[in-house]
């Protein structure tokens, strides 16, 4: 009823209205809203289109709106009593910020220059619609009609020209302009020769989409603004990648008007070098030998030839060429798999294989067999027409030796190496030919170790020859093998849920134990019985009792969401962000080397510090949706936001107490 008292009003005035003299309205007021002024004026004598200026006269303190107002306000509008093709033009906007609502649009005086297209009537009519808001928004319209016919005014060819220098360019102020979205924050960045000095973005809103206020990042010609986004309805913000958006970029008087195609958000670090990248991609896997998963497979493999007092060097070479081979290979079936995942747009990360739990026992089986056969719990004999099949056709027994490297490298990803977690979440976000050769180059870094000594065999031959002590190395190697199959038993026993970690460790020490009785004797088996019964009442009780060492984590933990990322931004509160998992070793260094040290605990447990983390130890669409758009496919992951760092600041894989307390610091801003 409301809408039709209101055209109903419209029309009346249209009858009332006196027809003008000229193609001019005049300034018009409404008597509700005095406040603002506005005035039409056409030129229909030149041939073809029609030019039309609308000049709009505010009061100090009200504004007007662009054709996308922001957050609030309504943009200018004509409705023609006839319908007309009208190419309306916009001046650069300003940005007003009120009450955390940002806007976009004009104060004080406007023209807005508008070409009619077609052949004109004599008369024109219409209603002028017009929001301004001060404390207060007030929506009015101004009926007007235009005598066509009438000559223009002589000031107006001058006003049109100088309204259409308020216009944006179509080029000039820029030489690249791209756009990125991800992790919910639209992402712009600019290249200026001149430099940037006061830079102002202005995006026209699409269906569904809020934009809020723009963080400007100035580095050298590279302009970086960060918005973020919304529906408008406090749920998720919707994909922008593939769409286009109109945008104007304005700086230091010069403006231009662009459009471009949103793609994947970029890291907000400096970009690697492609040779720097491999360098990492060497380094994080020669450090994959060192972790605890892997060290015990490469000293076994050094104890076999100690064993053997008729090792020569080309056989030694040839081992340990093939457990090379085998390392390689796996990486780039590795390589294979996130091929396939990706093109299949599954989720990617660095040992996400772990997340399964039939993987995870299958591994715990081979460990434990290796650890029982290393301390003689029983013998793998080979038949000897397998062996001699082995012997003719794997070249002394070659292909044992390249699994043997297959299965360090299965044991190496839940491991996230220094080097290697920037190199690795380069790669499965690379295009697949980068991918694959960053996997390649970790498989040779990893393999050089294996590489040195197929190259100098004397190196492993001169290792001291076999005698008692060879004992004392088995059961040590045994122990690791054990260690590292307990873990994985763990692992294996939170994704079965029927028991518990401690009972399922349990359970595999008494059995283990009972082996060792049989085989030892009882000395043995009654010093080992003791010996880990002691360390499993030890664990226990720090893990009941909530305690590692002397620290007690202290932290209130927070599930990990963007939502709570940006509630706790607007509330100018610090965010410490903590992606882990159980099968993660690195997470493990972290947690129990940084993470549960005394002044860490009291810097996250801080009152303007809220702490949020994720656990994929287990698949998680969420997780692995956060981590993408962080550019990411890898755990430990770590981030602080801040009113200092409203971007974030990505850590280093393997974390340091004092680059966690100075990065903290910096969150705070001023």
């Amino acid at each position: 009823m409301h809408a039709f008292l209101r055209q109903l009003l419209i029309c009346l005035l249209w009858l009332w209205l006196p027809v003008s003299q000229a193609a001019d309205s005049g300034w018009l007021r409404a008597a509700d809203n005095d406040h603002a002024s506005v005035r039409l004026r056409a030129d229909a004598q030149q041939k073809g289109d029609t030019r039309l200026l609308l000049d709009v006269s505010l009061e100090n303190g009200w504004k007007t709106y662009w054709r996308s107002p922001g957050e609030g306000g309504i943009a200018p509008a004509i409705k023609w009593q006839t319908p007309l093709e009208m190419d309306w033009r916009w001046p650069v906007p300003q940005r007003f910020e009120v009450a955390g609502i940002s806007t976009q649009g004009y104060d004080g005086k406007v023209s807005f220059p508008i070409t009619l297209r077609g052949t004109m009537p004599e008369k024109l009519a219409g209603v002028l619609t017009l929001s301004t808001c001060s404390n207060v928004c007030i929506l009015t319209d101004y009926p007007f009609a235009l005598d066509l016919s009438a000559p223009a005014d002589p000031q107006f060819s001058y006003d049109f020209s100088r309204a259409l220098g308020t216009l944006p360019l179509k080029e000039g102020l820029t030489s690249r302009l791209t756009a990125g979205f991800g992790a919910e924050k639209l992402t712009v960045t600019a290249t200026r020769e001149a430099g940037w000095q006061n830079p102002e973005l202005f995006i026209d809103t699409l269906a569904d989409t809020d934009f809020g206020k723009p963080v400007y990042r100035v580095d050298g010609q590279t302009l970086t603004a960060t918005l973020p986004v919304s529906d408008g309805w406090g749920d998720a913000a919707p994909d922008l990648r593939g769409k286009t958006l109109s945008l104007v970029l304005a700086d230091s008087g010069q403006a231009q008007e662009s459009r471009v195609t949103v793609g994947e958000a970029q890291s907000s670090a400096a970009p690697l070098s492609l040779g720097w990248i491999l360098l990492m991609a060497l380094a994080g896997g020669l450090i994959l030998n060192v972790m605890p998963c892997v060290l015990p497979v490469l000293a076994m493999k050094l104890g076999s030839i100690v064993q053997s007092s008729t090792t020569h060097r080309r056989v030694v070479r040839q081992q340990f060429m093939a457990s090379a081979a085998g390392i390689v290979t796996s990486f780039l079936a590795l390589a294979l798999m996130m091929t396939a995942l990706r093109l299949s747009n599954q989720a990617l990360g660095w040992g996400i294989q772990f997340q399964n739990p039939w993987f995870i026992a299958a591994m715990v089986l081979v460990m434990v067999g290796f650890s029982a056969s290393l301390l003689g719990l029983f013998e793998i004999r080979l038949s000897s027409g397998f062996s001699t099949f082995l012997a003719t056709r794997g070249g002394n027994g070659l292909v044992g030796h390249f699994c043997q490297g297959a299965f360090a490298t299965l044991l190496a990803t839940p491991c996230t190496a220094p080097f290697l977690g920037t190199a690795v979440s380069v790669a499965l976000v690379a295009p697949l030919s980068l991918l694959w050769g960053i996997f390649l180059v970790m498989g040779i870094g990893m393999s050089l170790p294996w590489l040195l000594i197929a190259a100098w065999p004397g190196l492993a031959l001169r290792l001291p020859r076999p005698g008692r002590w060879m004992n004392v190395v088995r059961i040590i190697l045994g122990l690791m093998m054990l260690a590292s199959g307990l873990w994985l038993a763990s692992l294996l026993a939170v994704h079965i849920g029927q028991l518990s970690t401690q009972a399922f460790i349990a359970l595999l020490v008494i059995a283990l134990l009972l082996a060792t009785l049989w085989r030892w004797g009882w000395r043995v088996a009654l010093w080992s019985t003791l010996a880990a019964i002691l360390a499993l009442a030890m664990t226990l009780v720090l893990l009941r009792s909530g305690h590692t060492g002397l620290t007690k984590d202290r932290i209130a933990w927070q599930p990990l969401s963007e939502e709570a990322i940006t509630a706790a931004l607007a509330d100018n509160k610090r965010v410490f962000v903590d992606v882990t998992a159980d099968w993660c070793v690195t997470c493990k260094a972290n947690k129990y080397n940084v993470l549960l040290r005394d002044e860490v605990q009291d810097a996250l447990s801080a009152p303007d510090v809220v702490a949020l983390r994720g656990d994929w130890s287990r698949p998680s669409e969420t997780i692995g949706q956060f981590l993408r758009a962080r550019q990411s496919a890898a755990v430990p992951f770590n981030q602080i936001y801040g009113p200092g760092l409203e971007q974030g600041r990505v850590l280093p894989p393997l974390l340091d107490r004092d680059d966690v307390l100075q990065t903290l610091t910096d969150a705070k801003g001023k």
